[in-house]
């Protein structure tokens, strides 16, 4: 993890205090999903967001769904396990 990221906020991340805010479903990455992700993360700086399971079939998959997500809503991504990750905008 970049040293930029503050421990409070990677500590918030991982824990499972934080719940899914945001789901991306059937199709996929959508101007809607887009826009409730970047709504979130202005009222709050932190969000934790789902894919359904067949959304991207490996890892990888997810980790480059996940990243142009960060980078399409200007934020970063701070953890990703599964098809769960957290973006976090400073």
């Amino acid at each position: 993890m970049p040293n930029s990221i503050p421990r409070k906020i990677l500590s918030i991340a991982k824990s499972k205090d934080l719940i899914v805010s945001v789901r991306i479903g059937k199709n996929g990455i959508s101007e809607q999903v887009i826009s409730e992700i970047s709504s979130q993360l202005s009222k709050r700086n932190i969000v934790k967001v789902k894919t359904n399971k067949g959304i991207a079939s490996d890892s990888s998959e997810r980790k480059q769904l996940f990243e142009k997500l960060s980078h399409i809503t200007s934020s970063k991504l701070i953890f990703n396990r599964g098809n769960v990750a957290v973006f976090w905008k400073d």
